[in-house]
């Protein structure tokens, strides 16, 4: 009885045509090199841009963030809303330090708080001059919740507050323009109402609101207790608390809003923020604007798929006879088909991974021959190596396509 001889497993003859398709696109590759990696350029180019635009993106997002977190750790702050005139005539009822003392005494979670009362002095400054300035009187906590940054000197502290010392701190741009630096604005007396008051420090904002705050460029800080000399009137400003955790931020707000309301007439209005919402808007922002850039960026991939559309029907004009002579030793369509596409493959994740590691050198060597801490993302280079194999296989169907559709015995007559 005659023997049979078994036939090879399906996988390994699989196997062995897809290793034949790779190692011929990987020779054709080699014949060609400069026309490749040209056509691959493109790709290189927008896969790098996709990983620097995220990295933009998380940068600037990051230093927005940074920027409003430094106005104030976990801030809040209270004012009164006066708000347009009633037909009623009725008295204003603005906020007190008695509304301070009580939400300390009914809101958990506030390690410390501030009150900010308001006044205006004009200041000889020298040569017959006079200057108007922004005089605040707070607690020495202010300087601890508004996050300032004292430049010379020191701030007021609880002894100076208990013992109505007339001690002054002025902003550093103050201190420039009236005594040249702030070294030497450290010592000088300064009057108001005909009171002396030494100044013992200069403080600039860690963040320049730009005046948008209650501190301006001309601002002379003193303590609450010697502000009261000069107004009989028991109204503040504001009043600035600082809670423990930013969990308790969202919730200490609702709560001191309540017991504000509480101690005044129910038509009065007064404003209780935090930096959530902002911080929440620059977030949106934040991600808007890369998400816009990744789009541009994207569009640089297309423009290079469309590239290697181009380059690989060339490849197929100037390879007609070559595939009707793999078609007459037996080539199927789908084993023309996929050797076209997976030669339009190789050049867009050749120039995909070059893109990559262009596009994360970059932020590396900021970060390490400089002192900014870049944010890098990983999941853009994997986004960016998918999106470039994705480019590659769409607009390496069509020349594929049209390749495999030749007639083998109308190529072998091509000349």
């Amino acid at each position: 009885m005659p023997t049979t001889t078994a036939a090879p497993p399906v996988s390994r003859t699989r196997r062995a045509v897809y290793s034949e398709i790779i190692n011929f696109a990987y020779d054709t590759f080699c014949g060609n090199k400069i026309r490749f990696i040209l056509t691959a350029l493109g790709m290189m180019i927008g896969t790098a841009s996709l990983i620097l635009v995220v990295t933009i993106g998380m940068t600037g997002k990051q230093y927005v963030l940074n920027q409003i977190q430094s106005i104030g750790a976990n801030l809040i702050y209270a004012e009164y809303q006066a708000g347009a005139a009633r037909i009623t005539n009725t008295a204003p009822d603005p906020i007190t330090i008695d509304d301070m003392n009580a939400v300390q005494g009914q809101v958990s979670g506030i390690v410390a708080a501030s009150p900010v009362m308001s006044l205006g002095e004009r200041i000889p400054v020298g040569g017959g001059k006079e200057r108007d300035i922004m005089i605040l009187g707070t607690f020495p906590q202010y300087r601890t919740v508004r996050n300032l940054v004292v430049v010379t000197g020191r701030f007021f502290d609880q002894q100076d507050e208990m013992q109505h010392n007339k001690v002054a701190v002025i902003t550093e741009k103050m201190a420039n323009l009236i005594y040249g630096s702030s070294e030497d604005a450290v010592g000088k007396v300064i009057k108001l109402s005909g009171l002396p008051f030494t100044v013992i420090g200069t403080f600039k904002e860690r963040v320049d609101t730009f005046g948008q705050s209650e501190v301006t460029d001309n601002t002379m800080v003193i303590p609450y207790t010697v502000s009261r000399y000069f107004s009989d009137n028991p109204a503040i400003k504001q009043i600035y608390f600082s809670v423990a955790d930013p969990s308790l931020v969202e919730p200490a707000t609702e709560q001191i809003r309540k017991v504000i309301q509480s101690r005044h007439r129910p038509e009065s209005t007064y404003n209780v923020e935090n930096l959530t919402q902002l911080v929440s808007v620059a977030e949106k922002t934040a991600n808007a604007l890369t998400v816009v850039l990744f789009l541009v960026a994207a569009i640089t991939l297309l423009v290079s798929g469309i590239g290697i559309m181009n380059i690989m029907l060339s490849t197929v004009s100037a390879r007609i006879r070559e595939i009707g002579i793999r078609k007459a030793m037996g080539a199927t369509n789908r084993e023309i088909r996929l050797q076209f596409l997976s030669e339009a493959l190789l050049i867009s994740l050749i120039g995909g991974l070059i893109g990559v590691v262009i596009g994360l050198a970059i932020p590396y060597s900021v970060r390490f021959l400089t002192a900014y801490r870049i944010p890098i993302s990983g999941l853009s280079a994997i986004v960016a190596i998918v999106t470039s194999s994705l480019v590659g296989i769409l607009f390496g169907t069509v020349p594929a396509a049209r390749a495999a559709k030749l007639d083998p015995v109308e190529s072998l007559r091509y000349e």
